[in-house]
């Protein structure tokens, strides 16, 4: 950052790269907030020295994410990170790549997946989530007590929820989930990653194929019966929703566990009220916001945000952590207090055309996962100190890369 003091009113602020450091786990970097103290719009040099910007304030994200002057295209766009997952130069999108395209394409593919992910849908998934959450706890317990709850819990709930809705066979089953950890593990090599990626890849296509010829009462099933998706369409959709819905609602789990452990009195708030799991997942949601190295976009023309121009080609960087915290939306925003108001509408799940597809599937599996876990285990703790927990800060989306748990065995419980 420039050694300019930042305050309020000034103007924005030229930033020389994404503030990434963390004083404390659950908080966005302190630098965040100064900036959006000053302006909610900073100018922001990339690694590859284009002079973007970074938006932090929370009008001003929602205002970008709502304007289609903005394109969602990465092949357009420069990214705040050097980071090896993000090539510098990201290729155009492959065919049902929509969470990349820009009106019409995305319209095209968004309205074929809506249909999928309508709340009644959802509705009636959630009887078979929770049985998928009770049979991960049965497992959990006979392996336990001291387990890392992010690779037996966290991570695989997601990879069986989304097993069930793509129709993946059971006898596949756990060479898919294997392949998708593999995938996005920190414990491998990138080259051992890629192997994964290549392996799912092979499977999920096959699986389209057996999908496309025989068909079936699924989401690759009917998106395939419908006729207007090519193989390779299907392959791409379905591996972008395993990855949203594996990775992100994983880490999710995970964190969240970790940061009601952390703060004692929500937690026995939800363990009195397991009705209350609605609420604490969309102010986690909030507090803890997992994408924190963007989104991003790249204004098509020139665009005013927050009285600051942003010139035709310049990519901006909408920072969800600060505009989550922003103090102008949420009193205390640095708090954390599930019910209070406006916290469904943070941008945890993005806004706009782009806003997540399967949130009300994040938040169904969310919900599940905590009232289950700590009404099974009411003696769930943290098997080390908080400080000894390592947590994945340089993987685009924030997270824990383990969390060792411990709980008191009950005479005569299984295990």
């Amino acid at each position: 950052m420039t050694d300019e003091p930042l305050t309020a009113s000034t103007g924005p602020a030229t930033v020389e790269a994404l503030p990434l450091r963390r004083a404390t786990r659950f908080h966005p970097p302190e630098d965040l907030a100064r900036l959006r103290g000053r302006h909610p719009v900073s100018r922001l040099v990339y690694p590859d020295g284009h002079r973007g910007w970074l938006v932090t304030g929370y009008d001003a994200v929602r205002a970008v994410l709502a304007d289609q002057r903005f394109s969602a295209r990465r092949d357009k766009q420069h990214f705040p990170v050097r980071h090896p997952l993000v090539p510098e130069q990201a290729p155009p999108p492959p065919p049902g790549a929509f969470p990349e395209m820009d009106p019409p394409d995305h319209t095209r593919y968004r309205s074929l997946l809506t249909r999928e992910f309508t709340a009644h849908r959802m509705r009636a998934l959630a009887p078979r989530v929770e049985e998928i959450v009770r049979g991960q706890l049965d497992l959990l317990e006979k392996a336990g007590p001291v387990v890392d709850l992010h690779e037996a819990f966290g991570l695989t709930v997601p990879a069986l929820v989304i097993c069930e809705l793509l129709g993946v066979p059971y006898d596949r089953r756990d060479d898919f989930q294997e392949w998708a950890l593999r995938m996005i593990s920190t414990d491998v090599s990138p080259e051992e990653a890629g192997q994964a990626y290549g392996s799912l890849r092979a499977f999920v296509q096959g699986l389209v194929a057996e999908k496309l010829a025989v068909g079936s009462d699924d989401l690759l099933g009917r998106l395939a019966a419908g006729g207007e998706l090519t193989e390779e369409e299907l392959t791409t959709i379905a591996l972008g929703l395993l990855f949203a819905g594996h990775a992100l609602t994983g880490n999710m789990l995970s964190l969240g566990v970790f940061a009601l452990l952390e703060h004692p009195e929500l937690l026995a708030e939800l363990r009195a009220d397991g009705a209350r799991a609605g609420a604490v997942v969309d102010e986690l949601m909030r507090f803890l916001s997992l994408v924190h190295f963007g989104p991003v976009r790249v204004a098509l023309e020139e665009v005013e945000v927050a009285g600051v121009r942003i010139a035709a080609g310049e990519s901006v960087t909408l920072s969800l952590p600060a505009a989550n915290r922003d103090p102008a939306r949420y009193a205390e925003p640095d708090v954390l207090r599930p019910g209070r108001e406006h916290v469904a509408a943070h941008v945890g799940f993005g806004h706009g055309i782009h806003h997540c597809l399967g949130q009300e599937l994040a938040r169904i599996q969310l919900r599940a996962g905590y009232r289950l876990l700590f009404e099974r285990l009411p003696s769930l703790r943290l098997a080390v100190p908080a400080g000894e927990v390592p947590m994945q800060t340089e993987m685009p989306f924030y997270g824990v890369f383990r969390l060792p748990v411990t709980w008191d065995r009950v005479p005569g419980a299984a295990g």
